[in-house]
């Protein structure tokens, strides 16, 4: 396997375009889940409706703080990419292992929201591609309910829980099938040969880390994922109400490919109100020692500060007008701003990069 290098790219201009296609409504056909904290009407998201909560998507001119690009050797994309043999050793720590139920659903109805094309593909080696939910904790909850949700919209998905704790992996054996796979791993993702990842979900893993660690852990599981294949990266409250993550795509750029830094994205279901600070608290790692004047992600925040000041009238009409009103102001600012209402009226604001 050849090993990969980090470049950094500071200040480089550039933006993604991108075709939302339509959800599709096909239902699952998984077998029920029979995890008692599991058996929640989700489909009818009792606890936490998108259509009430507010999201602003931010996307600023030049790449802001510390951003990467994994550069590697561009692959066949016709011929299955190498893998070895599922280490032996996971690459990683273990993590404090306790997620309540539903605590990534917002996660997940983001990646429905902004890209379900991608968990629907079946073109090329993408037709048996995983979705990998990587550190899933001590109960595999948040991996089944994931497959639970995605398997709406594609019901053949293979998907891969990742934990770096093998009595972990044991207790999440009895819910595997034919479609849902739980194997120890960490950062050097356990892949059979010929397996591909066309989606990563990494939260609450990366935190616990030193920033250093973020570069080689990023560039780590670059090696897994297909062109055009996603990771979204970040921390969350504990139970799921406030998150901002690292949305990243393998992209080929000429002769080389690697991870392109698409967006930050915040979310909120407005339960804990609306202050801008909640989401400093929990910013990825390769942020949240940034928050300090003279840096980039200082005056973002500032920014966004200013605007919420400014339309702070706009309260009387509620907390998603409040919302709303302050990404447009911060649109006006220069950054830039996923304006788009289907977004911002369900509590996800997107910094597009």
């Amino acid at each position: 396997m050849t090993r990969a290098t980090v470049v950094p790219r500071n200040g480089q201009k550039f933006q993604t375009l991108r075709r939302l296609t339509k959800q599709s409504r096909a239902t699952s056909n998984g077998r029920p889940f029979d995890l008692s904290p599991l058996n929640t009407k989700d489909t009818k998201y009792s606890k936490e409706n998108p259509r009430k909560g507010y999201s602003l998507i931010i996307r600023p001119t030049l790449v802001p703080f510390v951003s990467f690009v994994v550069k590697m050797p561009t692959p066949n994309y016709n011929q299955i990419m190498p893998h070895t043999r599922i280490p032996k050793k996971p690459e990683g720590q273990p993590t404090r292992g306790k997620t309540a139920a539903n605590r990534l659903r917002r996660v997940d109805n983001f990646i429905l929201l902004y890209e379900p094309s991608l968990l629907t593909r079946t073109d090329g080696l993408f037709a048996p591609a995983l979705f990998v939910d990587l550190g899933y904790g001590f109960e595999a909850r948040t991996t089944l309910e994931s497959a639970r949700r995605f398997r709406r919209v594609n019901p053949a998905l293979p998907i891969l829980g990742v934990e770096i704790e093998k009595e972990r992996v044991e207790a999440a054996l009895p819910y595997a099938d034919e479609k849902t796979f739980f194997r120890l791993g960490g950062f050097n993702l356990p892949l059979k040969e010929g397996e591909h990842v066309r989606l990563i979900r990494a939260f609450n893993v990366l935190r616990q880390y030193e920033e250093g660690d973020f570069a080689p852990a990023y560039e780590r599981l670059a090696q897994y994922v297909l062109p055009g294949g996603l990771m979204i990266e970040g921390t969350s409250t504990p139970y799921g109400q406030v998150w901002c993550a690292n949305l990243v795509k393998r992209e080929q750029r000429g002769k080389t490919d690697g991870w392109d830094f698409e967006a930050l994205v915040f979310s909120t279901n407005f339960r804990l109100g609306f202050e801008i600070s909640d989401f400093q608290a929990v910013l990825p790692k390769n942020h949240i020692h940034h928050v300090v004047p003279g840096e980039p992600v200082y005056d973002f925040f500032e920014a966004w500060k200013g605007s919420a000041a400014e339309t702070a009238a706009m309260k009387a009409y509620g907390l998603r007008q409040w919302f709303i009103h302050a990404a447009e102001g911060l649109a006006q600012k220069g950054y830039r701003i996923n304006l788009q209402k289907k977004f911002l009226s369900r509590g996800y604001l997107i910094w597009e990069l």
